[in-house]
């Protein structure tokens, strides 16, 4: 009955987990399982991690830390988006760790753990180049003076690259080191700089933990480079309605798109408001090399015609037979040549924005699940 179907390969998660940590030298490996795992699903991507050997999971919410800490009761879990005033409570009820990015945020956690009189665990962020969140380094060469870290466990040391998939960026080095400046003050505690991209940097800034994300889920760490990743995300649209249309009709909203000459057009039950990007749109003529979306059906790239609706996607099929294509029949919509890398630079945003933006409305199918 769904419009689109989105087949999702835990044992290929698993199989880039275990990828990941043996390139990281002996790191342990985290999973980043933030945006409902990449949109694969929390309540299914976790246990799959779990059951490989992870023991540590990142995200970036506390109502995310909680979804998993019920698929995961032994894990270790830390919520990268910072402590918001007045939940430190919920953070001691479900087992949680604040990722703790100001002074202000150090207090409040200390506070709450002197008034429970037990030291809690929790990681401290510190801003190598971001600026984002985290304490800045000059605020981190302090710590080593500051009381509130008597008073809880500081479990995780961490910052975040801005540039590692640029492997010959000059600003890696930058932050390697002032992490490491940071860290030597505030010896015996362990570490984490690399996300996926880092992993592979050849400084191998590994540290005591990495926090893969992006590459767990198919995404390439290494845009220069084929990928390593195996691919864990399919996505099927199913086939409404074909139709010919005539020489110098337009297709779609705004008519930004002409036909020059007669031309099939698939119509396929998918839009926007099931994650797909209104940017992938095709507007211009038919013929024309535009960087917009393509599906493949009948094993042939398709490209889109006119923009992308709420709820349907127009692609020209002139150029198959026929017989090939028939309405009840689906189109790869990601899958094969269409990575979610190449899916992204289509629609002129990244990977990373395609998987966090699938949509609830696909019928999804898990292989690989463990029992």
């Amino acid at each position: 009955m769904a419009g689109g179907l989105l087949h999702i390969d835990l044992s290929a998660l698993a199989s880039n987990w275990r990828t990941l940590r043996d390139a990281a030298g002996g790191a342990q490996a985290a999973a980043v399982v933030k945006a409902d795992a990449y949109g694969t699903g929390i309540e299914q991507a976790v246990p799959a991690l779990a059951q490989a050997g992870c023991h540590t999971f990142f995200v970036a919410h506390l109502s995310e830390a909680i979804r998993v800490r019920v698929v995961a009761p032994g894990a270790t879990i830390y919520v990268l988006n910072g402590l918001f005033p007045g939940t430190p409570p919920a953070y001691l009820e479900h087992g949680l760790r604040p990722v703790l990015g100001s002074f202000e945020e150090i207090e409040e956690w200390a506070a709450f753990c002197r008034a429970q009189g037990q030291k809690h665990a929790a990681a401290i962020h510190v801003d190598t180049g971001m600026n984002r969140l985290g304490l800045t380094v000059p605020q981190g060469l302090t710590l080593k003076d500051r009381t509130e870290l008597n008073d809880f466990e500081t479990a995780l040391l961490m910052s975040h690259f801005v540039s590692a998939e640029e492997s010959g960026n000059p600003i890696n080095l930058r932050q390697i080191e002032a992490f490491k400046a940071v860290r030597e003050t505030l010896p015996g505690i362990s570490a984490s700089l690399a996300n996926s991209s880092g992993i592979f940097l050849k400084e191998k800034p590994h540290f005591d933990l990495v926090r893969p994300g992006y590459a767990l889920y198919g995404g390439n760490p290494l845009p220069d480079q084929d990928n390593p990743m195996r691919p864990v995300v399919g996505l099927e649209a199913r086939i409404v309605q074909l139709r010919w249309v005539e020489e110098d009709d337009t297709v779609g909203y705004n008519a930004r798109w002409l036909a020059l000459g007669r031309r099939r057009i698939a119509t396929l039950s998918i839009g926007y408001a099931d994650g797909y990007p209104r940017s992938a749109s095709a507007r211009g003529r038919s013929g024309e090399e535009l960087l917009a979306g393509q599906v493949l059906i009948a094993g042939r790239p398709c490209p889109f015609a006119g923009n992308v609706s709420m709820d349907l996607i127009t692609v020209d099929v002139t150029e198959i037979p026929e017989r090939n294509v028939k309405r009840g029949d689906t189109a790869t919509v990601i899958g094969g040549a269409l990575t979610v890398d190449e899916v992204g630079r289509r629609a002129g945003t990244i990977g990373y924005e395609i998987l966090t933006s699938l949509g609830r409305r696909y019928a999804r199918t898990y292989r690989g699940r463990q029992a």
